[in-house]
């Protein structure tokens, strides 16, 4: 898939394709549904797919301080976008600038002029251009005039997560910052991700016989509420069954908020400095205080063994659905 930071990136020979806008944080089911039917689109017509979508979130430069947690960073949104067979992302640098386009130039400067959209597929509630003064039908009028169709496609699927509520992006933050990973898992379809680089931390993790990942997450990641979880590191391309901490570590006082991961079973492990992810696959218990530290041990035994059998459930089940 091909990647272009700004218009100024796009091939200058590029021809007609087919295009979709929008944030698309996670990627999650809903937004499958019109990425997919993008690349179906464009299929049919025999030209390629294009997503654009922008950075940093329009929300953060129309009202600054108010950027969401992120469910994913750009360069996993476009991993995910090339599973489902999109030919090109264009990632917009969304300025102040930009943000005063007006609808109508919104629609000749990208869709027009550097995409030559030959088909749109959108949301129903799809807003674009100043102060999102665009919408669906006047991006179909204007196709008229500008030769491409508008195709809709309804994204609100729903299931148990969030209470039957629709699926969306901001459900799927809340779920997370709730720790309800099972309900964001189904809002997203895979657990819920954060990446970073492993730094040093207290080495508390070591002294006890659970040395742990300490990962400094990318800004704006979407951090599942306080508590211990069971999931995954990555490293290196391994996937290792983990049992995961986020908190302030509350057993030695701490202040600051971490995400630290423990490989199960794995000795003498060297991850710092490297790029790795987290995958969220369930709450096991909350963040607390222990009288002793023999307690703390306790708990930290059962939260591995939970992890280990939450893990080895879902990856014996999902083979046997592969």
């Amino acid at each position: 898939m091909q990647r272009w930071r700004g218009l100024e990136d796009i091939p200058q020979d590029w021809g007609r394709s087919v295009v979709t806008i929008g944030s698309y944080d996670g990627v999650h089911r809903g937004h499958q549904l019109i990425i997919g039917r993008a690349v179906e689109k464009a299929r049919e017509l025999g030209v390629p797919s294009v997503v654009v979508t922008f950075d940093p979130h329009p929300s953060e430069v129309v009202r600054p301080g108010s950027h969401p947690p992120l469910l994913a960073p750009h360069h996993r949104r476009a991993e995910l976008m090339a599973e489902l067979g999109v030919d090109a992302c264009l990632i917009l640098p969304f300025t102040a600038d930009f943000s005063k386009l007006s609808p109508a130039d919104f629609i000749v400067k990208v869709l027009v002029d550097k995409l030559h959209a030959k088909a749109v597929i959108e949301g129903p509630n799809f807003r674009f251009g100043h102060k999102a003064a665009g919408t669906v039908e006047y991006l179909t009028e204007l196709g008229r005039t500008y030769d491409y169709e508008v195709e809709v496609v309804d994204l609100y699927v729903s299931g148990d997560a969030g209470g039957g509520a629709p699926f969306s992006s901001t459900l799927t933050r809340r779920l997370v910052a709730e720790g309800d990973m099972r309900g964001a898992a189904e809002i997203l379809g895979r657990p819920h991700r954060v990446e970073g680089v492993v730094v040093r931390g207290a080495q508390r993790g070591r002294e006890l016989g659970f040395p742990t990942a300490n990962v400094e997450t990318l800004p704006h990641t979407a951090i599942p509420a306080d508590g211990v979880y069971a999931g995954w590191l990555t490293a290196n391309g391994e996937r290792m069954p983990a049992a995961i901490s986020v908190g302030t570590n509350p057993q030695f006082d701490g202040t600051e908020r971490t995400v630290e991961a423990y490989a199960i079973d794995r000795v003498g492990l060297d991850l710092y400095g490297l790029h790795v992810t987290v995958d969220f696959l369930a709450y096991v218990r909350g963040m607390q205080k222990f009288d002793t530290l023999d307690d703390l041990l306790e708990a930290m035994s059962d939260d591995v063994k939970r992890s280990r059998e939450l893990t080895d459930t879902y990856d014996r089940e999902h083979r046997t659905e592969g």
